[in-house]
């Protein structure tokens, strides 16, 4: 996939942008590939996101921009919908999404981090929804940055001001702000690693469906039924450690 590296790396699956001469801007072509990579992630228990080089996303490509200009209303609907999918299936990925934030995540480099479970920044990581800047505003990544962010993009969509990673800890766009940056992702993703395989798939499609009454007690019951459920119970009252770990 060119402009995107994909490993596997045992039970974790890394996806980094790998156009650091270009910042990982967004161009069509590395939107149709993060929607493929994140489409088909296997039986991983987390995906690590993460840009080469200094900055993680800088948003769109300047050459893609340029190219748009030319688009029709219904060519730039189209556009929008690529982007928007891609965003989706990161969103809706099966396994937990961690994402490792350094330098530059603005536009749709924040709406990455956004679409992740989990992210965690550099101190140095600058954010910002900076459409507005160009006229434009952040229609598309909307729907994952506003769950996020909440009240906070009255401000932030409407000024299009660049912000520190302290201050997307404090309105919710990031969970974590660390020095070392590769130590704390791999801490998260250890305590992924030590959880059940499908309660973590479960508990990530519980908090995006959001079931209530006795639909919860349903998935309660089938996953305490369950051959991982009874796993788990079972190691914690003999104090063993369970079969996933």
């Amino acid at each position: 996939m060119s402009g995107l590296r994909v490993e596997r790396d045992g039970p974790v699956l890394r996806i980094t942008l790998a156009k650091p001469e270009r910042r990982n801007a967004f161009d069509a072509e590395l939107i149709r590939d993060l929607h493929d990579a994140f489409g088909d992630v296997g039986d991983a228990r987390a995906v690590v996101l993460a840009g080469e080089g200094p900055t993680f996303c800088a948003g769109a490509d300047v050459e893609w921009q340029r190219a748009s200009i030319d688009l029709s209303y219904e060519e730039n609907v189209e556009d929008a919908l690529r982007l928007y999918r891609m965003c989706e299936r990161i969103d809706r990925c099966p396994a937990p999404v961690v994402a490792l934030v350094q330098g530059y995540a603005l536009g749709g480099g924040s709406g990455l981090v956004a679409c992740s479970d989990i992210a965690i920044a550099a101190p140095d990581a600058t954010f910002g929804f900076t459409e507005v800047k160009l006229g434009i505003v952040s229609a598309v990544i909307s729907p994952f940055v506003l769950p996020k962010i909440s009240a906070h993009a009255r401000r932030y969509f409407l000024t299009g001001e660049r912000f520190d990673a302290q201050t997307a800890l404090r309105i919710g766009l990031v969970h974590e702000v660390a020095d070392d940056l590769d130590a704390a992702v791999e801490r998260v993703v250890g305590e992924l690693l030590t959880s059940g395989p499908q309660a973590v798939r479960a508990a990530k499609e519980l908090i995006r469906e959001r079931p209530t009454g006795e639909e919860t007690a349903r998935i309660a019951a089938g996953l305490r039924s369950g051959d991982e459920g009874q796993e788990g119970l079972r190691a914690f009252l003999e104090k063993r450690t369970p079969g996933w770990r």
